[in-house]
């Protein structure tokens, strides 16, 4: 669907390179780099070849630049020591950049890849209470993953899967049924549900006869017991209420919502222990049926990964695997965000689904915890910062700015920029962490409204439309014009973008966009700094100029929207 100004170029050096081999006599294949700044745009290292051509890397360097012939697409093609380095022609690139981003606008970024359908699961909290900031980091790298492979062209459905048979659903219902708790009223359905989790969570931990009780309910659940599977659903209901009104406001939905119970109800999860109950890598221990994971490679841990209990009744990892196998069948692909702490359990539903005949497993994006300083963060030991307060918190930061700077504003204005500003302060300062980077929750840095924070994207986007909204008209330019090296730096990183959100759809990762965005604005501020727009010696400038920002308008717009994040146009 939309151009992407840098594949001209980058096939066009590809295929100069590929002539200047064959030259040489080699079918070797040079990998095109990224060259450090101010050495060119692409670089071919010659390190491959030295063993084959018996010369120095430096040597073949040379041989192959003089070589390439003049072309009109490159300024410049020179060897830098042992690499090949080709310097894009900063003209051509501008008028192909601004142009294609001129004509796609919001659909500038988004690609024209073999369109694949793809599910993606993300969140899937435990259905006992409001989602903390630990589990908050889920939703928000699983939805920015799904913006990126819609960018990509695929067609993604995004799922919610609720664990509504787990024990600690079990013990909520037990306490709501049990437990004598003032809950107050102004609070959301999550919120007042945890107290029931976290009181019951405490007895079922010392005292035994709660034990017995919570076990009773579960084997009785699991057995279709319809009167139990009715409070059960219907307390899992109210939190996941509260939970999907947190993830909206943070602009997060979901295609589909899939119980887990689903699975026991149609006899999936049946089929999969009588499925597996049948392999030879598979045993008995005290009626609990295990898989042997030793047979396949996995050491230094516990083997035995358990599908059923003594009783016979199911495991998350057998009704996970019923799910997955249903995914599988109805996508192309199927992609998991899960905590770290999961590794071994999707390693080992992975082996099941081959076990079971799945010629496909799902990928699997793994994210590191975030703790306090003080330590982990637990729903059940009450240690957390809930999702909702901290972007409560935000955002009441972010109104007390709007107030001090422009308090002449309208109040609902100043509430629309408060809520933009805080909510995507918190997306991103959450996924500009690598996913598997470990995150430590800090106040101060979660609500930066400076530097590397949304706030700053989100400033230099209203900069730009506050510029183009004093502009009286826009004509058309004449690229030539724009010389100045802060205007090249800026067109170069606006040019980057496609190229930017096929890499993160094909490495499955998010943060860089993160980067980009700040990147950009960065640029787009230094430009705005060096070079003045309406006040530029000449029309042609002007014009020239005022092209150039509502390019980089655009390009912050689809960058931040691909973050979930809203571009305002004031500020």
């Amino acid at each position: 669907m939309t151009v992407d100004p840098l594949s001209w170029f980058r096939d066009k050096a590809e295929e100069l390179m590929s002539q200047a081999l064959a030259d040489l006599s080699t079918d070797k294949h040079l990998t095109m780099e990224k060259p450090p700044e101010g050495l060119g745009d692409f670089a071919f290292p010659c390190f491959p070849l030295a063993k084959e051509l018996k010369k120095p890397p430096g040597k073949i360097a040379v041989e192959l630049a003089k070589s390439i012939p003049q072309n009109e697409l490159f300024s410049k093609i020179e060897a830098k020591g042992p690499y090949v380095n080709f310097h894009i022609e900063i003209k051509m690139l501008t008028d192909t950049t601004i142009r294609s981003i001129l004509s796609w606008r919001e659909e500038y970024g988004t690609l024209d890849e073999p369109k694949k359908t793809i599910v993606l699961e993300h969140t899937s909290a435990n259905p006992n209470g409001p989602l903390h900031v630990g589990r908050g980091r889920n939703p928000i790298i699983g939805d920015t993953l799904a913006r990126i492979l819609k960018r990509c062209g695929h067609e993604v459905m995004t799922e919610f899967y609720i664990d509504d048979m787990g024990k600690q659903q079990i013990a909520l219902t037990w306490g709501v049924d049990n437990l004598d708790i003032e809950v107050p009223d102004d609070k959301k359905p999550d919120h007042q549900m945890v107290l029931f989790y976290q009181e019951a969570s405490k007895l079922l931990e010392s005292d035994p006869n709660v034990q017995k009780e919570i076990n009773r309910m579960l084997v009785a659940y699991e057995k279709g017991d319809e009167a139990v599977a009715k409070r059960i659903h219907d307390n899992c209901q109210k939190v996941m209420d509260g939970i999907l009104k947190t993830l909206r406001r943070l602009d997060i939905n979901f295609d589909s919502l899939v119980w887990e119970s689903k699975y026991v109800r149609d006899a999936s999860v049946e089929r999969v222990v009588e499925g597996l109950r049948k392999l030879d890598c598979t045993a008995e221990d005290d009626g609990a049926l295990y898989l042997d994971l030793g047979e396949f490679g996995i050491k230094d841990q516990e083997t035995k990964f358990f599908l059923t209990r003594g009783d016979g009744s199911s495991l998350y990892s057998t009704r996970d695997t019923a799910y997955h196998l249903d995914k599988l069948a109805r996508f192309d692909e199927a992609v998991d965000v899960l905590g770290e702490d999961h590794r071994l359990k999707a390693k080992a539903v992975g082996i099941c689904l081959k076990l079971l005949g799945s010629e496909r497993v799902p990928e699997v994006v793994f994210y590191s915890f975030v703790s306090l300083p003080e330590g982990k963060m637990s729903t059940r030991r009450g240690r957390v910062v809930y999702l909702d307060e901290l972007m409560d918190e935000a955002v009441g930061r972010a109104r007390k700015e709007v107030e001090s700077k422009r308090p002449n504003l309208a109040d609902e204005l100043k509430r629309g920029i408060a809520e933009a500003v805080g909510t995507g302060a918190v997306r991103y300062n959450i996924i500009r962490i690598q996913a598997e980077k470990p995150l430590v929750f800090k106040w101060k840095e979660a609500l930066n409204f400076e530097g590397n924070s949304a706030p700053f994207v989100q400033y230099s986007h209203a900069r730009a439309s506050s510029i183009l909204r004093k502009a009286k008209d826009l004509k058309d330019y004449d690229p030539s014009v724009l010389t100045h090296p802060s205007e090249a730096e800026l067109i170069k990183a606006l040019a980057r973008f496609p190229s930017l959100i096929k890499t993160c759809g094909d490495n499955m990762c998010a943060h860089p966009i993160a980067s980009y965005c700040h990147e950009l604005a960065s640029l787009f501020n230094q430009f705005y700094r060096d070079c003045p727009v309406l006040s530029a010696i000449s029309p042609q400038l002007v014009y020239a100029r005022l092209a150039l920002v509502e390019s980089s308008k655009w390009v912050l717009a689809n960058a931040l929207d691909t973050l979930g994040i809203i571009a305002p146009e004031e500020m």
